[in-house]
């Protein structure tokens, strides 16, 4: 076997579904190891969205070293390459430091942009034709927008959730501008790092189980009042940032349009959906993830694998 090239930059990425455990076992390996942890999960960015988001604790986020976190207003939004961009500044600094970077998260475009090397499509935004389709998803509705993205490209149509208006706008923009797809227009430059992914699983019962716990646990902890709050300093109730599973709904019983209970349910639906559409991202026979099931004892494996791999005098 060829020794690893030392000149690339290592990165440890840990990727799953929403509630499987990723925070808690970044946070133990990166105290070991001396790491800093990178959030790869775009509801982490904004100020103020700790609830609804599951952000880390203030007692985790004290542990290790975190970024990408708590960084954006969420009168704003973070598009992918912004994200990239932050990211990768982030990892750089890093290994300025001498420490070992863990990129974590379950939103597989901001890991694969990341770790692939994304090159967006350089279109400028086109003003009137945005405007014209933000115009049809307004009397339409976004789910008709979305079908009409699935009609022309259904890969991009499969990457992007229906409420997120502002990516399903983007991609159609793009194709009636170039006349081309939006998601064959993704270029890759491949890696700049060495890699070492880890995946966490769980039974989809198991997993359902903890989601639906979580929800009720979200709630309880003041999950409306958050919402309140966020509409109290500005934040507009058809925003993209509020778009977010468990805003939106929050939005609706505030404003009466739906019971508390069937936003829960509502909540609990739509997240086995995204648990989906997040399992497409990371396939459990992709041979460069190394997949782990949750709730076992997996530090000392996982640290071994990751000294093995990247600190292979140390073992």
């Amino acid at each position: 076997m060829s020794s690893p090239d030392l000149s690339i930059p290592p990165l440890v990425v840990i990727v799953g579904p929403t509630a499987v455990g990723k925070t808690e076992l970044a946070i133990q390996l990166a105290e070991e190891l001396g790491g800093e942890i990178v959030s790869a999960d775009s509801r982490l960015f904004y100020r103020g969205m700790d609830i609804g988001t599951a952000k880390p604790t203030p007692a985790q986020l004290s542990r290790v070293p975190h970024h990408l976190v708590n960084v954006a207003d969420p009168r704003e939004t973070w598009s992918l390459a912004v994200f990239q961009q932050a990211a990768s500044q982030a990892i750089s600094s890093i290994h300025a430091r001498g420490k070992l970077p863990f990129l974590v998260g379950g939103t597989g475009q901001y890991i694969h942009a990341v770790t692939q090397g994304w090159l967006p499509p350089e279109i400028p935004p086109a003003a009137p034709l945005r405007l014209a389709l933000e115009g049809l998803a307004n009397k339409n509705g976004k789910d008709w927008l979305h079908d009409r993205l699935a009609l022309l490209d259904p890969p991009s149509a499969a990457s992007i959730d229906p409420h997120n208006l502002r990516r399903t706008v983007r991609a159609l923009e793009v194709i009636f501008t170039t006349g081309r797809r939006f998601s064959g227009q993704r270029q890759r430059s491949g890696s700049p790092y060495r890699l070492l992914t880890l995946g966490l699983t769980r039974p989809r019962p198991e997993l359902y189980a903890i989601i639906d716990e979580r929800i009720e646990a979200m709630f309880a902890a003041g999950l409306l009042e958050e919402v309140r709050r966020l509409l109290a300093q500005g934040v507009p109730p058809d925003s993209p940032t509020l778009s977010a599973i468990g805003y939106r709904e929050s939005v609706a019983v505030l404003e009466g349009r739906m019971t508390l209970e069937a936003a829960k349910t509502q909540m609990k639906r739509l997240t086995r959906v995204f648990v989906r559409r997040q399992a497409n991202w990371f396939k459990a026979d992709d041979p460069g993830i190394h997949w782990f099931e949750a709730g076992k004892d997996l530090r000392q494996e996982i640290l071994q694998l990751i000294r093995t791999t990247f600190l292979p005098e140390t073992t």
